[in-house]
């Protein structure tokens, strides 16, 4: 099956992964790393890109966003790329691309699977054994969510913003939810979605979806159809 033309719905939230070209770093020290922020940061102030959680890792970035326009995602990527890659090839004397091809973007339900994919997100480095506590990572959004520090990059969602009335509430009540990784099933459903590009829906949206839409939702079954079988017309001799 021919892949299908992005869509980017202004206002619908997205997961986004880009990584770096045959897995090689996209970021070599904590000076790429705070430039590649500032560049993201400006990127999205210029296109109307709300972020509203990161994970910087060292060959790759995820971010959770929302679109305001069509073009927000586009742009503001192709703005970074240009901003931090001239930079990056400039600071490490190399050339060429630093993206594996495109980036990759899901359609996530919100609020129904908010939280799981902020903690995908946020418990990136704690996979990966970069950090004993999520909020101590510097180069992600977690500190933020968890009343750390304020990150002028971070744009909160509104299913951040259910979790309490206050900032401590929330807080308080994120960091309960960060206290476990994500449960094993949960984690390989969202990693399905944001590493194939299906949306990540409920049963209800995903019919809404398609009719919206005009498009699948979800990877068709390879073959075939099926063919109804013909019924054998009505015979006295037949057995009953």
């Amino acid at each position: 099956m021919a892949r299908l033309p992005r869509l980017v719905l202004p206002g619908a939230l997205y997961h986004l992964i880009q990584r770096g070209n045959n897995r090689a770093p996209i970021v070599v020290d904590d000076v790429d790393r705070k430039a590649y922020l500032d560049a993201l940061r400006e990127s999205a102030r210029l296109h109307d890109l709300h972020v509203h959680a990161y994970a910087l890792m060292d060959n790759h970035v995820h971010l959770l966003v929302t679109p305001m326009r069509e073009d927000s995602l586009a742009r503001a990527m192709q703005t970074l790329g240009r901003r931090y890659v001239i930079a990056f090839n400039r600071r490490h004397a190399r050339s060429g691309t630093l993206w594996e091809g495109r980036f990759r973007t899901a359609l996530i339900e919100a609020p129904a699977y908010f939280m799981d994919l902020l903690r995908y997100v946020e418990q990136q480095p704690l996979r990966s054994g970069l950090c004993e506590e999520a909020a101590d990572y510097p180069w992600s959004s977690a500190a933020h969510h968890l009343g750390r520090r304020r990150d002028p990059l971070v744009h909160e969602h509104a299913g951040y913003w259910a979790l309490g009335n206050t900032p401590f509430e929330r807080e308080a009540k994120y960091r309960l939810a960060m206290a476990a990784l994500l449960p094993a099933a949960r984690l390989e459903t969202v990693r399905r979605h944001v590493h194939s590009g299906w949306p990540l829906l409920s049963a209800e949206a995903a019919k809404t979806f398609e009719l919206t839409q005009q498009r699948p939702s979800a990877p068709r079954k390879r073959g075939r159809p099926l063919q109804p079988v013909p019924h054998a017309q009505n015979n006295d001799s037949d057995p009953i």
